[in-house]
């Protein structure tokens, strides 16, 4: 009984706060596949229209060349970077692990004068791109996290592959040394009561759906899969300590750089990479 009112308490709340958003890509579960093909959440992803800070400090960098590039936008959900992408890239190709978010967002562009290629794809597996493709390779709102630590691996590979050398590459990925304070009651309390009590309900249903993550894995652990309140708690996403996301990327890429979700900012300074609590990082590299 106390479980189902906290539930019912965490549904009302999360419609009064913003929700995280991630898109599409394939993980262990069947919720999570069902999660990206139920009608009200494509509908919802068809709705998003603004890049985020950092991946609009890209599109300035990057502006002069797309036109030049051929670029590959993976997990493109119901076209949020599509929209701004595709006019300026030489060539725009876009997949999605979601036949019903490729439906979508080939509607949302039906009349779009730029030729767009959009279709389903999997990002551990993509067997329909030669090696050597693309310039540019996008894979935004963390859609790597929603795959399996084997599979994210996989996803990593397949990037380098149809890459050229000396390409492209920016994604984001969860930051896992932001959960500490996401776990720790007294970072819910404020002087607003009725913020304090929608907090003190989330955080209620975040411990309630990950009971077995100590504070000791989360000051230690290199990453966690972590239910958090994306889509009401239904997805399993992977977080990952920056230092190890480097470590990740240094087999196959290059020149990584790591960019602030909130400010675009780029993180210069190793120190603040070792206690930036960004709810999520973005990592521009080369393909080596």
């Amino acid at each position: 009984m106390i479980i189902k009112k906290l539930w019912h308490l965490g549904e009302q709340a999360t419609q009064r706060i913003p929700k995280r958003f991630t898109v599409i890509v394939p993980f262990l579960t069947d919720t999570n596949r069902e999660t990206y093909t139920a009608s009200s959440i494509v509908w919802y992803y068809t709705q998003l229209h603004r890049l985020q800070p950092a991946e609009q400090t890209i599109l300035d960098l990057l502006r002069d060349r797309l036109p030049t590039m051929k670029m590959l936008d993976i997990g493109i959900g119901g076209g949020r970077t599509t929209q701004h992408f595709a006019p300026l890239a030489g060539e725009y190709t876009g997949i999605d692990y979601s036949a019903t978010m490729v439906a979508a967002c080939k509607k949302r562009f039906a009349k779009s004068l730029q030729p767009l290629a959009l279709e389903v794809g999997d990002a551990r597996e993509m067997s329909q791109f030669a090696d050597n493709s693309f310039d540019f390779i996008l894979f935004s709102f963390n859609g790597i996290d929603y795959a399996s630590v084997s599979d994210r691996l996989q996803i990593l590979a397949e990037i380098a592959r149809v890459g050229k050398p000396g390409s492209y590459f920016f994604f984001s990925s969860h930051n896992l040394q932001a959960m500490i304070s996401e776990f720790d009651w007294k970072s819910k309390v404020s002087f607003n009561p009725f913020k304090t009590y929608v907090n003190l309900v989330m955080l209620a249903l975040l411990n309630l759906y990950n009971s077995k993550i100590t504070r000791d894995q989360l000051e230690t652990s290199n990453h966690l899969i972590i239910k958090d309140e994306s889509h009401n708690f239904r997805l399993q996403t992977y977080y990952i300590r920056p230092k190890k996301q480097i470590e990740q990327l240094s087999l196959s890429f290059k020149d990584i750089e790591i960019y602030s979700w909130k400010s675009g900012l780029k993180v210069v300074d190793m120190q603040d990479l070792l206690t930036n609590s960004d709810k999520w990082l973005y990592y521009l590299c080369l393909i080596k």
